[in-house]
Protein backbone atom coordinates (compact mmCIF):
# COMPACT_ATOMS: atom_id res chain seq x y z
CA UNK A 1 0.00 0.00 0.00
CA UNK A 2 1.47 3.21 -1.08
CA UNK A 3 1.24 6.45 1.01
CA UNK A 4 -0.86 9.05 0.20
CA UNK A 5 0.45 12.92 1.30
CA UNK A 6 -1.48 16.14 1.30
CA UNK A 7 -0.51 17.59 -2.36
CA UNK A 8 2.99 19.66 -1.89
CA UNK A 9 3.70 21.95 -4.73
CA UNK A 10 6.04 25.03 -3.85
CA UNK A 11 6.29 26.10 -7.12
CA UNK A 12 2.21 26.57 -7.61
CA UNK A 13 1.47 30.39 -8.26
CA UNK A 14 -1.64 31.70 -7.74
CA UNK A 15 -3.97 32.55 -10.42
CA UNK A 16 -5.99 35.34 -8.10
CA UNK A 17 -3.88 37.03 -5.10
CA UNK A 18 -4.89 36.12 -2.11
CA UNK A 19 -6.41 37.97 0.44
CA UNK A 20 -4.64 39.23 3.13
CA UNK A 21 -7.07 38.75 5.80
CA UNK A 22 -7.55 35.33 5.12
CA UNK A 23 -3.60 34.84 6.65
CA UNK A 24 -4.93 35.25 10.31
CA UNK A 25 -7.34 33.63 12.05
CA UNK A 26 -10.75 35.94 13.44
CA UNK A 27 -9.73 37.62 16.61
CA UNK A 28 -6.28 37.93 16.74
CA UNK A 29 -4.71 40.68 17.95
CA UNK A 30 -3.57 42.29 14.49
CA UNK A 31 -7.13 42.78 14.19
CA UNK A 32 -7.98 44.05 17.12
CA UNK A 33 -5.07 46.89 17.03
CA UNK A 34 -6.22 47.67 13.60
CA UNK A 35 -9.64 48.15 14.46
CA UNK A 36 -8.65 50.06 17.80
CA UNK A 37 -6.44 52.47 15.25
CA UNK A 38 -9.32 53.02 12.79
CA UNK A 39 -11.40 54.06 16.13
CA UNK A 40 -9.33 56.59 17.13
CA UNK A 41 -8.58 60.46 16.28
CA UNK A 42 -5.64 60.44 14.29
CA UNK A 43 -5.49 64.07 13.18
CA UNK A 44 -2.61 64.90 14.58
CA UNK A 45 -0.58 62.91 12.46
CA UNK A 46 -2.17 63.95 9.11
CA UNK A 47 -1.96 67.80 10.04
CA UNK A 48 2.11 67.43 9.54
CA UNK A 49 1.62 66.24 5.87
CA UNK A 50 -1.35 68.27 4.67
CA UNK A 51 0.97 71.43 3.48
CA UNK A 52 2.80 68.98 1.15
CA UNK A 53 5.78 69.57 -0.23
CA UNK A 54 9.06 68.38 -2.85
CA UNK A 55 9.03 64.51 -1.21
CA UNK A 56 8.80 61.49 -1.28
CA UNK A 57 4.95 60.05 -0.62
CA UNK A 58 5.17 59.26 2.72
CA UNK A 59 3.46 55.96 4.54
CA UNK A 60 -0.24 56.40 5.75
CA UNK A 61 0.10 57.34 9.28
CA UNK A 62 -2.61 55.24 10.05
CA UNK A 63 -0.21 52.25 9.12
CA UNK A 64 2.82 53.30 10.66
CA UNK A 65 1.24 53.39 13.98
CA UNK A 66 -0.49 50.01 13.94
CA UNK A 67 2.87 48.17 12.92
CA UNK A 68 4.68 50.08 15.67
CA UNK A 69 1.42 49.40 18.48
CA UNK A 70 1.43 46.04 17.25
CA UNK A 71 5.53 46.18 17.61
CA UNK A 72 5.02 47.25 21.36
CA UNK A 73 2.17 44.76 22.07
CA UNK A 74 3.86 41.95 20.86
CA UNK A 75 7.60 43.00 22.58
CA UNK A 76 9.58 44.05 19.51
CA UNK A 77 10.52 47.40 19.82
CA UNK A 78 13.64 48.27 17.66
CA UNK A 79 12.66 49.82 14.11
CA UNK A 80 15.23 47.34 12.61
CA UNK A 81 13.30 44.27 13.74
CA UNK A 82 9.82 46.03 13.03
CA UNK A 83 11.19 46.30 9.18
CA UNK A 84 12.29 42.82 9.41
CA UNK A 85 9.24 41.72 10.38
CA UNK A 86 7.25 43.17 7.62
CA UNK A 87 8.93 40.85 5.36
CA UNK A 88 8.61 37.57 8.29
CA UNK A 89 5.84 38.06 10.13
CA UNK A 90 2.02 37.56 8.55
CA UNK A 91 0.25 39.95 11.32
CA UNK A 92 2.77 42.94 10.68
CA UNK A 93 2.32 42.31 6.89
CA UNK A 94 -1.83 42.20 7.39
CA UNK A 95 -1.58 45.34 9.16
CA UNK A 96 1.07 46.91 6.54
CA UNK A 97 -1.35 45.93 3.77
CA UNK A 98 1.87 44.68 2.23
CA UNK A 99 3.55 48.20 2.24
CA UNK A 100 7.41 47.66 3.68
CA UNK A 101 8.56 50.52 5.26
CA UNK A 102 12.38 50.95 5.50
CA UNK A 103 13.56 51.27 9.24
CA UNK A 104 14.87 54.52 9.02
CA UNK A 105 11.15 55.45 7.94
CA UNK A 106 9.74 53.92 11.00
CA UNK A 107 12.24 55.44 12.91
CA UNK A 108 11.71 58.88 11.92
CA UNK A 109 7.91 58.50 11.92
CA UNK A 110 8.46 57.34 15.66
CA UNK A 111 11.32 60.76 16.16
CA UNK A 112 8.71 62.95 14.62
CA UNK A 113 5.41 62.32 15.97
CA UNK A 114 6.85 61.72 19.83
CA UNK A 115 4.25 64.46 20.82
CA UNK A 116 1.33 62.97 18.93
CA UNK A 117 1.94 59.10 20.72
CA UNK A 118 1.45 61.19 23.87
CA UNK A 119 -1.65 62.25 22.79
CA UNK A 120 -2.57 59.16 21.07
CA UNK A 121 -1.82 57.43 24.45
CA UNK A 122 -4.60 59.66 26.34
CA UNK A 123 -7.59 58.55 23.61
CA UNK A 124 -6.17 54.73 23.97
CA UNK A 125 -6.48 54.66 27.92
CA UNK A 126 -9.84 56.63 27.27
CA UNK A 127 -10.87 53.78 25.16
CA UNK A 128 -9.99 51.06 27.24
CA UNK A 129 -11.89 52.71 30.26
CA UNK A 130 -15.00 52.77 28.13
CA UNK A 131 -14.69 49.14 27.47
CA UNK A 132 -14.16 48.22 30.77
CA UNK A 133 -10.79 46.66 30.16
CA UNK A 134 -9.31 48.92 32.63
CA UNK A 135 -10.06 51.02 35.94
CA UNK A 136 -8.36 53.83 36.65
CA UNK A 137 -8.10 55.57 40.23
CA UNK A 138 -5.70 56.51 42.41
CA UNK A 139 -1.86 54.55 43.12
CA UNK A 140 0.10 55.98 45.91
CA UNK A 141 3.85 55.20 46.80
CA UNK A 142 5.91 56.30 49.59
CA UNK A 143 9.96 55.89 49.50
CA UNK A 144 9.67 53.97 52.51
CA UNK A 145 12.67 52.16 53.26
CA UNK A 146 12.81 49.42 55.56
CA UNK A 147 15.65 47.97 57.50
CA UNK A 148 16.15 44.15 57.10
CA UNK A 149 17.68 41.62 59.52
CA UNK A 150 20.17 40.25 56.78
CA UNK A 151 23.31 40.90 55.54
CA UNK A 152 24.30 40.71 51.71
CA UNK A 153 28.10 39.06 53.65
CA UNK A 154 26.32 36.35 55.18
CA UNK A 155 24.01 35.57 52.27
CA UNK A 156 24.74 31.90 50.86
CA UNK A 157 24.19 29.89 47.86
CA UNK A 158 21.98 26.89 47.76
CA UNK A 159 25.52 24.65 47.13
CA UNK A 160 26.99 26.11 50.14
CA UNK A 161 24.40 25.73 51.80
CA UNK A 162 24.29 21.75 51.63
CA UNK A 163 28.06 21.68 52.40
CA UNK A 164 27.57 23.64 55.23
CA UNK A 165 27.28 20.63 58.58
CA UNK A 166 23.79 21.19 60.53
CA UNK A 167 25.69 21.38 64.20
CA UNK A 168 26.94 25.53 63.02
CA UNK A 169 22.74 26.40 62.27
CA UNK A 170 22.26 28.60 65.30
CA UNK A 171 18.24 27.30 65.59
CA UNK A 172 18.02 23.68 65.68
CA UNK A 173 14.19 22.23 64.87
CA UNK A 174 12.47 19.92 67.36
CA UNK A 175 11.69 16.92 66.01
CA UNK A 176 7.37 16.80 66.67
Amino acid sequence: MSTSYVPYQPDQQYLLPCALQEWLPAGHLAYFISDTVDSLNLGAFHARYASGGPRNQPFHPAMMVKILVYGYATGVFSSRKIARKLHEDVAFRVLAADNFAAHRTIRDFRALHLAEFTELFVQVVRLAREMGLVKLGTIAVDGTKIKANVSRHKAMSYMHACKVPRSNCRHKLQPS
